[in-house]
């Protein structure tokens, strides 16, 4: 239950950071960023209900976390988005890891999900999304902002 708890906080995490992207990240762009949003959303909302499920308490959201760096504009916002994305991934790698059956199979849908919206603001992808041996800086830390 430690990972879907990761999960959940990366989430959170995700959810915060596409607020900012939203704001700053050009028209054109607008749509895609309020599709990764709702999607982020979604997911964050399934985790909740499956740490509910087993009787424990979802971590809850912070009510700010600390960005890994300054999003100005349309371009850092787009950065950002993919950072988010990297580090979502990251995060469900874990859980890959730690789980069996369908929160596996879920976990793998949302690591191949978080890594195709990743190389689609990035303009190309990683051979291995989500590994931490590719050595990808955390974006929205999980810890909240003071």
């Amino acid at each position: 239950m430690k990972a879907v708890q990761a999960a959940l906080g990366a989430e959170h995490a995700a959810v915060y950071g596409y607020g900012v992207v939203g704001g700053k990240v050009s028209e054109k762009l607008r749509a895609e960023a309020q599709s990764a949003y709702d999607a982020h959303r979604a997911r964050r909302d399934e985790l909740a209900r499956a740490v509910r499920d087993v009787g424990q308490e979802p971590e809850p959201a912070a009510a700010a976390y600390a960005l890994p760096f300054p999003v100005p504009d349309s371009d850092a916002a787009v950065r950002l988005a993919a950072e988010l994305e990297e580090r979502v991934a990251g995060v469900y790698s874990d859980l890959v890891r730690a789980a069996e059956g369908e929160r596996r199979r879920d976990a793998a849908r949302a690591l191949r999900e978080a890594a195709v919206r990743a190389a689609r603001w990035r303009g190309g992808s990683v051979a291995f999304p989500g590994l931490a041996e590719r050595g990808a800086a955390s974006a929205v830390s999980a810890t909240p902002q003071a």
